[in-house]
């Protein structure tokens, strides 16, 4: 009678398997963890990133002059030109018409800067700071020319 070759796992087998695969298991959720928990700060960050940049676009579009030569209008609805968002401070990130969108604060700030050989009365630097209330400190900063 021919004698047919044994199929099969052993004990230790099996069990030295069952423990790597745990041990395998419980890395993967170790590091999806890991992952989910620093997800939503990363997400606060893309949010204040875009808020910034937004303002940066809203400031950038005006004119570089006062086209009114009324030094600082009432309210930022109003507002026609760079030198008027200096200064701006929100304790929260508002859109144009007033309504809050996020509760981050934002600062804006128009410098004179010289842009290569452009001289500083004829460049604004304009600096978008928005705070996270965690502390964080997002920075979107853009430049603006008078042309000729």
């Amino acid at each position: 009678m021919k004698r047919l070759p044994q199929r099969g796992l052993t004990l230790i087998e099996l069990i030295t398997s069952i423990a790597v695969i745990g041990l395998a298991g419980a890395s993967v959720l170790g590091v999806l963890g890991y992952l989910s928990s620093s997800s939503g700060s990363t997400l606060a960050r893309v949010r204040a990133q875009g808020i910034a940049q937004s303002y940066l676009s809203e400031v950038l579009s005006r004119p570089f002059a006062d086209p009114d030569a009324t030094p600082v209008e009432a309210s930022r609805a109003l507002f026609d030109d760079i030198g008027d968002y200096a200064g701006l401070d929100d304790a929260a990130a508002v859109d144009q018409a007033g309504a809050v969108i996020a509760p981050y604060r934002v600062r804006v700030s128009v410098t004179p800067a010289a842009l290569g050989s452009v001289p500083a009365t004829h460049a604004r630097r304009v600096d978008v700071q928005v705070d996270l209330p965690d502390g964080q400190m997002v920075l979107a900063t853009g430049f603006r020319t008078r042309y000729p």
